[in-house]
């Protein structure tokens, strides 16, 4: 199950509100948001449960060991044990099969290659244990005691297949101690409605334009169609991502948790290093503490460490040797950025690093989307002019007219736009204030009218974190 699908929007959510909602007794709604997540995950991959609840146990009981052994051999055993069947079960399930074809293609072997199914999210729940069972270690977060509050924590279905990554630190004094409020309920559902838009309205819009430019025939690109099916995909993948995140985090308020941001408009970014701050807030954020600092950070190894950062970056979205590549892409960059441009006293305006941001991520993107190498270098050959491909052709002129309100409304909206509108209003009357919190549940309720007429009559509905 997903978030934008009608099941959820008018059966699941509103069933789980209603149940949640029957009592205060904190162990009842903790119990409730175990159900109805392990339903949630169940709905698509029921064998996968087991992992998920397997993982969930084996981090508690080291929490319990840390605890009992802190400062001791023991405590630093758990927290190793810990990583090692984390990271294990997620090679074994992730990564083996890539692991196997490039041994069989590396020494022309035939070994059999493992056909196991990717348990979807698990890269996040994973990454969520880890950062429990290190930070009681470090004596960051307090150990849970109550196996059904952690179990809650792992599984909760708010963040459970699409992020952001939630440590349990953020979130820990809420297992038992949130507080619900109807002014919770009421944002959290506005920031449900502008999720479901980003991903309903644009995201699988964006998607279906992009598609004949990203799966069609590469003979017939021109440069223009490749770098359009560039950004096309530039926007479905913030927009779809962002969305999943803004939703995830509404659905947190509605139930009393607060989660962080994950993103941040990364697209007005005007260098790498700043796009990096901006995007996949919580990703970032825990490979620089749990993977970089520990490696020595800037202190010493800095370009090994970057190295190892980005190569971990490029894995953990896919085993494929295009994300591999994806992540050797940034480190190049951001070397470039670290030990060449910010070393350069020269004051450009800014549009200059705008229209390099323009440049550089729309081709990251597409290293990110082709996992066929040949396909991939193909695609690149068009998009940087080094083929024979025409610039622009008339089927191109008909595309881009028929969407080009779509597209300038989806730029628009990349650009904090709704910051600039809150802002202008706070420090207006109470009285445009006023119409604005009445015109909000007006507001949501026409999002929500027409994603429900866009998801009704669309049959193109991807969810891109499959392989995550």
């Amino acid at each position: 199950m997903v978030f934008a699908d009608l099941i959820f929007i008018y059966i699941f959510l509103p069933l789980n509100l209603i149940v949640y909602y029957q009592t205060e007794n904190r162990s009842y709604r903790n119990c409730v948001i175990i159900f109805f997540s392990l339903f949630f995950y169940a709905w698509g991959e029921p064998v996968w449960i087991m992992l998920l609840v397997f993982s969930a146990t084996i981090d508690y009981f080291h929490g319990l060991i840390i605890e009992k052994y802190r400062g001791g051999t023991g405590a630093k055993l758990a927290v190793i044990s810990s990583l090692v069947l984390n990271l294990g079960l997620l090679i074994l399930f992730k990564y083996s099969g890539f692991i196997y074809e490039n041994i069989n293609a590396i020494f022309g072997l035939s070994l059999t290659v493992p056909a196991f199914t990717l348990p979807i999210g698990i890269s996040f729940y994973t990454f969520q244990t880890i950062s429990y069972t290190v930070d009681v270690y470090r004596e960051k977060a307090e150990v849970q005691h109550s196996y059904l509050g952690f179990l809650m924590y792992v599984s909760l279905y708010f963040q459970l297949v699409a992020g952001p990554i939630v440590r349990y630190a953020d979130v820990s004094n809420e297992i038992n101690n949130r507080k619900e409020s109807i002014l919770g309920i009421s944002t959290g559902l506005t920031r449900f409605c502008v999720g479901l838009s980003k991903k309903v309205l644009v995201a699988n819009v964006a998607g279906s334009l992009a598609a004949p430019y990203l799966d069609g025939s590469i003979v017939s690109l021109t440069v223009f169609g490749a770098w359009y099916g560039a950004v096309l995909f530039s926007i479905q993948l913030y927009y779809d991502f962002s969305g999943y995140s803004d939703m995830a985090i509404g659905l947190g308020r509605m139930f009393g948790f607060n989660f962080l941001e994950n993103f941040n408009y990364p697209y007005i970014s005007k260098s790498i290093t700043e796009f990096w701050r901006r995007w996949h807030i919580s990703l970032g954020n825990f490979f620089r503490d749990y993977l970089y600092f520990p490696l020595g950070g800037s202190r010493k190894h800095k370009l090994r460490n970057i190295f190892i950062v980005w190569l971990a970056t490029g894995l953990w979205h896919g085993a494929s040797w295009n994300f591999i590549i994806w992540g050797m892409y940034f480190f190049v960059l951001l070397l470039i950025e670290k030990f060449i441009l910010f070393k350069i006293p020269l004051k450009l305006p800014v549009i200059f690093s705008h229209i390099y941001i323009a440049i550089t991520i729309p081709i990251s993107w597409i290293i990110f989307y082709f996992t066929d190498i040949n396909k991939l270098w193909e695609y690149l050959k068009v998009m940087l002019g080094a083929s024979q491909a025409e610039f622009f052709n008339i089927a191109n002129k008909i595309d881009l007219f028929n969407n080009v309100f779509w597209l300038i409304l989806a730029i628009i909206f990349i650009m904090p736009v709704t910051i600039w509108f809150k802002d202008w209003c706070d420090k207006r009357s109470a009285k445009i204030q006023a119409v604005i919190s009445y015109a909000t549940p007006l507001f949501n309720l026409l999002l929500l009218f027409l994603c429900t007429a866009m998801l009704v009559g669309q049959s193109y509905n991807p969810f891109l974190y499959y392989r995550f």
